[in-house]
């Protein structure tokens, strides 16, 4: 089920600070630990974009301005936090292990920083951290990893959202 809400009005710019959002899913609760949704019936091909608000733990994925996808994500600590920038994909493996902490699996990782930072499929519970990588639930990474391309960008942030998310 989506709502329409416009959210930038106006032309997208080539490259814009924000996904160029006018209909986002209406998930009819908030999304806690392990939470995820994915929607993509009628939404027009094109590249996947994805937004990471580490203060409200979520990440968004959208498609032609439509969001198609939203989880509940576990962050890095405050020692050793999860950065933020924009990053394209640069990697995608299925079924990788950490090189840096004990072979950790990492399934579904996608690869945002040379220094090792993935999205990737996680435990996702309240009080989880990641070595600052972004988690989440296995399953939501397995459909996210099949539906993004090496080069779709990725935006890693704090407190984007308007109020419409709740």
């Amino acid at each position: 089920m989506l709502a329409l809400i416009v959210l930038f009005p106006g032309a997208a710019a080539a490259r814009q600070p924000w996904p160029d959002v006018h209909t986002i899913l209406d998930v009819g609760r908030p999304l806690g630990p392990g939470d995820y949704v994915w929607d993509t019936d009628d939404v027009p091909a094109g590249p996947a974009r994805i937004v990471v608000d580490l203060d409200k733990r979520r990440l968004y994925v959208y498609r032609a301005g439509v969001e198609i996808g939203r989880s509940y994500i576990v962050i890095g600590p405050p020692e050793q936090p999860t950065p933020t920038g924009r990053y394209p994909i640069l990697q995608k493996h299925a079924d990788h292990y950490s090189s840096t902490y004990g072979r950790a699996p990492m399934p579904y990782m996608l690869r945002l920083t040379r220094g090792g930072v993935a999205i990737h499929g996680s435990p996702v519970e309240e009080d989880w951290v990641t070595h600052g990588c972004i988690g989440v639930p296995t399953a939501f990474a397995r459909i996210l990893f099949r539906q993004v391309k090496l080069g779709d960008e990725v935006i890693v942030t704090r407190h984007w959202l308007p109020a419409a998310y709740g």
